[in-house]
């Protein structure tokens, strides 16, 4: 049984739940739902966790209680505690750099001035893992002035956004249930070329 360690990035509680900086958990949240299986916390590894199987494959979820800036706290927990190769973890992440409905998988890369990310590459010593960055698009501009980034990735998201990303979330899904079937460059392929307006 192959297993395969997913980690989205988010903060927890009411207040942040429907935020854009949570889209890591708001994908993930999708995921499980699909599987029918619940989030349970798991003091251990800092993180609520849900899992399920597809085919031959063990799927492992994890949301971070940490607060984002130290999601590398739990990211630790997790690869200590089950003992995993960086390769078998994937970081569901936000990306205010991206336009919104974009993606991008990344197979490494530096913490692109993410919080998450940078706690993340600080506590593993290393920037090799691999990660789907879902874009958020940059703050939108106030008289000339770019609106706060911190009320930008923690402002609720819209519900025209929530359409975009709605699509977005099925995609991503529908690739992570093929990690184990298709080569990995050809998921990173249709990920990264995917278009929000296509039908």
């Amino acid at each position: 049984m192959k297993e395969i360690y997913l980690i989205g990035l988010g903060n927890p509680g009411k207040k942040y739940y429907n935020s854009r900086h949570n889209i890591g958990f708001l994908l993930l949240e999708n995921f499980s739902k699909k599987y029918n299986s619940n989030f349970l916390l798991k003091d251990k590894l800092k993180s609520s966790c849900s899992e399920f199987q597809i085919n031959n494959s063990s799927f492992k979820l994890f949301l971070p209680n940490t607060f984002m800036n130290n999601s590398g706290d739990a990211v630790r927990a997790i690869v200590d505690w089950y003992k995993i190769n960086l390769d078998q973890i994937l970081i569901i992440v936000d990306d205010k750099d991206l336009p919104l409905g974009k993606i991008r998988f990344r197979q490494k890369g530096s913490s692109g001035g993410h919080n998450g990310l940078k706690s993340i590459i600080e506590q593993l010593q290393t920037q090799n893992f691999k990660r789907i960055r879902i874009g958020i698009g940059s703050p939108p501009l106030l008289k000339g002035k770019n609106f706060n980034t911190i009320s930008h990735v923690l402002g609720n998201i819209s519900s025209e956004e929530k359409t975009i990303l709605d699509k977005v979330y099925m995609r991503v899904i529908e690739a992570l249930e093929q990690l184990n079937i298709k080569k990995e460059e050809y998921i990173i392929n249709e990920l990264n070329s995917f278009d929000k307006d296509q039908p």
